[in-house]
């Protein structure tokens, strides 16, 4: 009997670690709305707020075009099994056409950002940028939290509970920091 008490121990013991394990491995989300953070301290931010909108809007033309792309590769194998060669040839040339379109496309906007995030690190925003991001790593850790994403870029995020939402932490935190 006293050897079925310690293999229960044991096992028990064994249960309790794995779960205790387990429970240090959960990964924890938090969501920051940059646009009202940058609204808050528009006097420093403005710049900041241009560039996360320059680069959101580009990020939705080239969504928008890898759709069109993706919609027309369907349509040719759908040309493809019904064995209309001819529509398939059409749209072969329209996806590769739109493929080169988005290409330069992306080489164009994305050598605009790089020179505007130069411009914006070359000025006092880039002090703010710099506190901020410390800022979203300093109350995401305090908080417990393995990553943040912004409220406003939403393109994988399908829902969100109110308590992740850091914002008003994020701002507070900021306000104490520039009081000092």
């Amino acid at each position: 009997m006293n050897k079925l008490h310690l293999l229960l121990l044991l096992l028990l013991c064994f249960f309790m670690q794995a779960f205790s394990l387990s429970a240090q491995q959960i990964t924890r989300f938090a969501v920051v709305d940059l646009g009202r953070v940058y609204s808050t301290f528009s006097d420093v931010s403005k710049s900041a707020k241009d560039f996360n909108d320059a680069s959101a809007k580009v990020q939705d033309e080239i969504n928008k075009r890898q759709t069109e792309i993706q919609n027309l590769r369907t349509q040719k194998a759908d040309a493809d099994q019904r064995g209309d060669t001819a529509a398939a040839l059409k749209l072969d040339k329209e996806i590769a056409d739109k493929s080169n379109s988005l290409k330069l496309y992306f080489q164009t906007e994305t050598k605009k950002l790089e020179d505007q995030q130069k411009k914006l690190t070359s000025t006092g925003s880039s002090v703010f940028l710099e506190q901020l991001n410390n800022e979203i790593r300093y109350v995401a850790e305090s908080e417990g939290y393995s990553m943040v994403f912004s409220k406003t870029e939403t393109k994988g995020m399908l829902w969100y509970s109110q308590s992740v939402d850091i914002t008003d932490k994020l701002i507070n935190s900021l306000r104490a920091k520039q009081k000092k």
